[in-house]
């Protein structure tokens, strides 16, 4: 029986945090949302905050994970990771935007990580 998207999508997010987390991160939020959007993970790779999406996708007959993020997307990140640095009162001299994409049966996907995916 297929799971439904939601369920899918967390997998997709726990199995994404782990393997940033096999490359050294460390985790410091999920899900963060506000009114400009969400943050599917927050992390910390050295002294650099790491704003984190996770794309999911079983097949690329319409285009690969990654792709599905557009401008529009990139923006309400950027706006998103704004407000989280106002409201936690961080101030991070560095931060990026990484991409986690993953493609295939879940359990099994092929992850790629796009470092500095887009700028701010």
């Amino acid at each position: 029986m297929p799971k439904d998207p939601i369920t899918v999508g967390k997998q997709a997010e726990h199995i994404a945090c782990q393997f940033l987390q096999d490359k050294g991160l460390i985790h410091k939020a999920s899900n963060y949302r506000c009114k400009q959007g969400e943050i599917d993970l927050i992390m910390m790779d050295g002294g650099t905050l790491v704003f984190v999406e996770v794309r999911y996708r079983k097949s690329s007959l319409f285009g690969t994970a990654a792709e599905t993020i557009d401008t529009r997307k990139q923006h309400k990140l950027i706006l998103t990771a704004q407000h989280y640095l106002s409201a936690k009162g961080k101030h991070h001299s560095a931060s990026r935007f990484d991409v986690i994409s993953m493609q295939g049966s879940i359990n099994s996907a092929h992850i790629e990580w796009i470092q500095h995916a887009f700028i701010s």
